[in-house]
């Protein structure tokens, strides 16, 4: 019986996953690569996050979106699963909407960080 947990996520692009994770300092392998679980067990996942005490993070395409995948007996991280997936999810967001505004032709003018850990965001596009 495996002891892995997969938590599905909104997250659909790899590349915008990546830089949220950059983003948070959290080192990173590209996958495919095995995330190591309770006895020896793995499973795979296109990004790795090892942790120390020798039990992966994972993120594994599931059709469409991304899910996190580990043995959540064995999470070591400073925030709860909960609080993790919050930050890599805002991150995300960040990047996607970023990418799909300068795409559009947009450039990121200001940015803000509130009090309540929201980000304002100022797009501002010239035209000709």
């Amino acid at each position: 019986m495996s002891h892995f947990s997969q938590i599905k996520t909104q997250i659909r692009d790899l590349s915008s996953l990546q830089s949220a994770l950059t983003d948070l300092g959290l080192d990173w392998k590209s996958g495919p690569q095995p995330v190591r679980g309770y006895r020896g067990q793995t499973q795979t996942a296109e990004i790795v996050i090892e942790q120390t005490n020798g039990y992966d993070i994972g993120f594994a395409r599931n059709q469409e979106q991304y899910e996190l995948v580990a043995d959540l007996q064995y999470w070591q991280q400073p925030l709860s699963v909960e609080g993790f997936l919050k930050q890599v999810t805002q991150r995300y967001a960040y990047h996607t909407v970023v990418q799909a505004t300068a795409r559009q032709g947009f450039e990121l003018t200001e940015q803000q960080q509130n009090q309540d850990g929201s980000i304002r965001l100022v797009v501002q596009r010239w035209s000709s």
